[in-house]
C-alpha cells in the first residue's frame, strides 16, 4: 500500500542515523533504551488513538433477538468495546490500568461478537457497551488471531439481535456503510461509501493479510473492529485500518469469515498471544509488544508488555514496517512447533534469546562477556572463512567471515541527511548494535560530507566506552587518511578501530568501524583493510 502511515494508535517511528554505532559515542540500541526508562508512567491514550468514555451506550429498545435485516438494524447489533489494561507504549511508557475504545459487532444470538485483536488482547477487562442496555456488559475473549488483526468475544447474556453475512459479490463500486463508535463517542456512527478496491495488499504494521477491501466510508480511531455493512445490513468485511492519505481498509468477507469461524469455536490462528506492532528505530527492528495475553504460547515463553521481538526462526523481523515476516513464519509452521525466537527488553537492556512452545527466554551470554578470563570464539566456528560481499547499489565491496552473514546496505544518512551509500556485516547486526562483544563491519562511502579525515573522527569518539589509543596514519596503497584506535571497549573488553581515508584524489570519503572480540576477528580486520573499496557510484 505504498508509503503511506496507517493508524491505529498514535506513533511516530525513528529513522537510521549515522551508523549503527553513532558518531556521537553512543549505541543506537543503548540509546533507544535510555529513551526508554526515561518515560514516565501515563494513563491516558486509548486504543486507535480513540478518545476513552465513560458514558453508557443509547438504550432504545433494540430489535428481538433475531437476524437484522436492514440497515437501520445494525445499531442494535454494533457494540462498542472498551478494553481496559495494562499496556506499554514505545514513546508513552507503561500505562497502567488504561481504556482503550473500539468497535464490534455480534454474530450469534448467544452474545458472539466480532472485532479486532489489536482492541481486546492483553486487557484485563472488556466493558461492552450494547444498544438497549443501561449499563456495559462484561465479555470474555473466546479466540485471536494477531496476523489477520481478528478476535471474537463472548459477551455476557443471550437472546442478542446480530448481523449475518453479505453473500453477494464483493466488487468495485459496491455501495458499503461503516459502523461504529469513532473517537471512542457513545454515539453510534453510520457513513455511506463505495468499495473502491476490491483486492489490495493487506500488510500494515499491526496485521498481515493476503488481501483486503480499500473502502471511501468515512473511519476514524475507534473505528476498528466494526462491521462495513451492505444496503440491507449485511457484513461485508471488517474495519481495522485508515492511513494518512485517506484510504480505510477493511478484511473482507471471505478472508476474514473463514478465520472468525475458527476463532468462535475458542481456536487461536496464527497468533502467539501479542499485542504487536510493527517498530523500527534507527534501523533497528522488530515487532513491539505493548501486551500479552495470559497463557499464550508468549507469555509461557516468557514474552512481556514491552519487548521487542527481533527475530523468529533467525528471520529478522519488522524490516519492511509489516508483520508479514512475523505472520509468514507462523503461517508455515504447526501450532504447538518449537519457534526459536530473540527479544530486546529495553526496561532492562538484555537481549534474551529462547523458544515458543520450548525453552523459556533466558538472557544472552555474548561472545566477550563473563568473568573476563575466558578465551572467547566467534559463533560457531575457532576460524573464519571469507567471501565478496556488495551493497545493493554494487558500489561498495568487501570481503568479509562467511560468519558473518547478516549483511545490511543502502543509504548512508549522516546527521540528517543522504550523504551516500553503506555496507555493513556482523553474524548479528542487532547484537553488534547492543553489545561490544559481537564483532562486526560498517562500511561508509561519500563524496557529499565535505569534511577531512581528521574532522569526520572528530565528531565520533568512543572514549566514554573504551579506552583510546590514539590516531595514526593509514595507507593502504588506495586510499590515505588517519585511523582511531580503542581497546577495553565496554564489559567485553574489546579492540575497536575507526577509519577515515580518501583516495589520492581527494573525490570521495571513506569511512569504516570494525569491532574485534576474538583473534579470529583481528585476521578478519587484515582482510577487510586489504579488500574493502568503492567501485561505483556512491551518489544517495
Amino acid at each position: 500500500m505504498g508509503a503511506a502511515v496507517y493508524s491505529r494508535r498514535n506513533k511516530s517511528r525513528g529513522t537510521l542515523e549515522q551508523s549503527p554505532r553513532d558518531t556521537d559515542g553512543s549505541n543506537q540500541v543503548r540509546r533507544f533504551a535510555l529513551m526508554m526508562a526515561m518515560l514516565l508512567v501515563v494513563a491516558a491514550c486509548g486504543d486507535d488513538g480513540a478518545t476513552t468514555t465513560t458514558s453508557t451506550a443509547p438504550t432504545t429498545t433494540p430489535d428481538s433477538g433475531g437476524a437484522v435485516t436492514s440497515l437501520q438494524g445494525v445499531r442494535s447489533a454494533t457494540v462498542q468495546i472498551v478494553a481496559r489494561g495494562t499496556f506499554v507504549d514505545p514513546f508513552e511508557g507503561t500505562q497502567i490500568n488504561v481504556p482503550g475504545a473500539g468497535s464490534g459487532f455480534i454474530i450469534d444470538p448467544s452474545g458472539l461478537a466480532v472485532t479486532n485483536n489489536h482492541v481486546v488482547t492483553g486487557a484485563a477487562t472488556l466493558d461492552v457497551y450494547v444498544q438497549g442496555h443501561d449499563q456495559p456488559l462484561n465479555a470474555r475473549i473466546v479466540g485471536v488471531s494477531e496476523c489477520n488483526d481478528l478476535a471474537v468475544i463472548d459477551i455476557a447474556g443471550d437472546g442478542f439481535p446480530y448481523l449475518e453475512w453479505y453473500d453477494g459479490p464483493i466488487t468495485t463500486g459496491l455501495r458499503v456503510y461503516a459502523a461504529g463508535y469513532p473517537l471512542g463517542d457513545p454515539e453510534y456512527t453510520l457513513l455511506e461509501g463505495i468499495v473502491s478496491k476490491d483486492r489490495v495488499d493487506g500488510n500494515t504494521p499491526w496485521s498481515s493479510n493476503d488481501a483486503v477491501i480499500e473502502h471511501t466510508a468515512a473511519t476514524h480511531g475507534g473505528n476498528s473492529g466494526g462491521p462495513v455493512v451492505s444496503e440491507d445490513g449485511r457484513v461485508v468485511a471488517v474495519h481495522y485500518a485508515n492511513n494518512n492519505v485517506g484510504q480505510r481498509f477493511a478484511l473482507a468477507r471471505d478472508i476474514a469469515r473463514p478465520v472468525i469461524d475458527q476463532l468462535s469455536e475458542g481456536t487461536d490462528v496464527e497468533s502467539l498471544g501479542i499485542n504487536g506492532e510493527a517498530f523500527i528505530v534507527e534501523g533497528f527492528s522488530g515487532i513491539w509488544v505493548f501486551s500479552v495475553k495470559s497463557g499464550s504460547p508468549a507469555d509461557v515463553a516468557g514474552v512481556q508488555g514491552g519487548d521487542l521481538v527481533t527475530s523468529l526462526e533467525g528471520l529478522r523481523l519488522g524490516e519492511d514496517g509489516t508483520m508479514g515476516d512475523y505472520c509468514d513464519v507462523l503461517r508455515t509452521r504447526l501450532v504447538d512447533d518449537v519457534l526459536a525466537i530473540d527479544v530486546y527488553r529495553p526496561a532492562t537492556d538484555q537481549v534474551l534469546r529462547g523458544q515458543i512452545n520450548g525453552r523459556e527466554l533466558e538472557e544472552v551470554n555474548l561472545p566477550g562477556q563473563g568473568t573476563g578470563n575466558e578465551d572467547p570464539q566467534p559463533p560457531g566456528t575457532d576460524a573464519y572463512t571469507y567471501s565478496i560481499i556488495t551493497d545493493d547499489s554494487g558500489s561498495l565491496q568487501v570481503s568479509v567471515p562467511d560468519q558473518w552473514f547478516d549483511v545490511a546496505s543502502g543509504i548512508w544518512n549522516y546527521n540528517g541527511f543522504e550523504a551516500g551509500r553503506f555496507l555493513s556485516a556482523s553474524p548479528d547486526l542487532a547484537m553488534w548494535a547492543e553489545s561490544w562483544g559481537i564483532p562486526g563491519l560498517f562500511f561508509g562511502a561519500s563524496q557529499l560530507l565535505g569534511m577531512s579525515p581528521d574532522e569526520v573522527l572528530d565528531a565520533g569518539r568512543f572514549d566514554d566506552q573504551c579506552d583510546y589509543l590514539g590516531r595514526f596514519e593509514y595507507d593502504d596503497g588506495l586510499y590515505v587518511g588517519v585511523f582511531d584506535s580503542y581497546e577495553n571497549c565496554g564489559p567485553e573488553g574489546s579492540l575497536f578501530y575507526v577509519i577515515a581515508a580518501e583516495p589520492p584524489d581527494f573525490s570521495f570519503l571513506v569511512y569504516l568501524q570494525v569491532s574485534v572480540a576474538t583473534d579470529a576477528d583481528v585476521a578478519a580486520l587484515d582482510e577487510i583493510i586489504r579488500t574493502f573499496q568503492v567501485v561505483g557510484d556512491i551518489s544517495p
